[in-house]
């Protein structure tokens, strides 16, 4: 199913005003900044050395992890993949506890144990980013079972990459869900290139769409630079998911601005094709709609700035964190086992 920009149909009928949510759209945007200088200030620790492992930012792809997390409830669960701090951030993480993470410190949501490619927050429902390519497809088919055995009305999102669609764990997970009828909406946040190959190089037949519905997947494609149509896309599909009628893809068509890791040097892209894609940054193609409203562009502009002195505080605050004591070094270590012979 193929749905056409909304704002486009707000221009045709010239309702832009009278239709939108500015309010919502508000909420988005301050969201989208956040995120965005979230991995700015991750970036920036990176650069100092602080984080140990790699750091997979999602600069371009704002629009993804607000227009589907916005819509999910606290109590729903999500799942990502290693590039997931944005998906985090949306689903109601604080902060402060995720970027202590990222630097190994005393109060991160992981006890620093996990680091950037395995952020998780289990109080916001976030069961965990995963450095294996689709294997958070598994967990989140896993975790709709349960659901669905405890007959609960929560729902799992899986957000993966498009190269995860080449993997092993896209049948099954998708499989398995259809097969059950299990309440999970998947997520391909396809942004072209599998780490830095292009994706459609190394992808047989008609991409993630044509391979969710060949599945019985129905699948839903949209632009992922488009808040407002990723928003309405969520919006749309995640109540009969919450019905109980089964699974629901969505493919949000987007582009990262920067390299693969932090250290990427992005060689393999040309250049005027990343500046092409800025000019489709989704948070400057938002703010150009809100800026059709009669929203003052200060309001856009203080977001923008509250942001950025968020989450420098939030990474001066980490930097001054202390280091876990060494004693942690032996917990969430996993037990062999009750030693007696019928525990076997």
């Amino acid at each position: 199913m193929k749905l056409y920009p909304l704002r486009m149909i707000y221009e045709i009928f010239g309702l832009m005003k009278q239709i939108l949510d500015i309010d919502r759209l508000l909420e988005h945007h301050l969201l989208m900044c956040r995120i965005r200088a979230f991995e700015e200030a991750a970036l920036q620790a990176n650069t100092e050395n602080l984080v140990l492992g790699a750091i997979h930012p999602s600069i371009g792809q704002e629009a993804v992890a607000s227009g589907i997390c916005f819509n999910l409830q606290k109590e729903d669960l999500l799942t990502s993949t290693h590039r997931g701090h944005g998906h985090t951030l949306a689903k109601g993480a604080d902060p402060r506890v995720m970027m202590r993470e990222l630097l190994g410190r005393e109060g991160g949501s992981s006890h620093g144990k996990g680091g950037s490619m395995h952020i998780a927050d289990f109080s916001v429902g976030m069961l965990g980013a995963n450095g294996v390519v689709g294997a958070n497809i598994h967990i989140s088919a896993g975790a709709a079972h349960a659901i669905k055995l405890l007959k609960e009305q929560r729902i799992v999102c899986s957000i993966f990459g498009d190269g995860a669609i080449n993997r092993g764990p896209f049948l099954e997970g998708l499989n398995w869900a259809v097969v059950f009828h299990l309440p999970v909406l998947f997520v391909c946040e396809d942004n072209g290139f599998a780490s830095t190959t292009r994706t459609s190089a190394v992808t047989g037949g008609d991409g993630p769409a044509a391979r969710a519905e060949a599945l019985g997947v129905p699948s839903t494609t949209v632009d992922g630079n488009d808040l407002i149509e990723v928003d309405e896309a969520a919006r749309s599909v995640m109540p009969s998911i919450r019905q109980g009628k089964g699974p629901h893809m969505i493919v949000a068509r987007t582009y990262r601005l920067v390299g693969h890791t932090a250290s990427d040097p992005d060689l393999y892209r040309p250049r005027e094709e990343v500046e092409k894609a800025w000019k489709k940054d989704p948070i400057m193609r938002l703010r150009k709609v809100l800026q059709q409203t009669d929203i003052d562009l200060a309001i856009l502009e203080q977001h923008e700035l509250s942001a950025r002195k968020e989450m420098d505080g939030v990474f001066a605050e980490a930097k001054a964190a202390p280091w876990p004591p060494l004693t942690r070094a032996f917990e969430d270590v996993q037990d062999i086992g009750d030693p007696r012979q019928e525990a076997f």
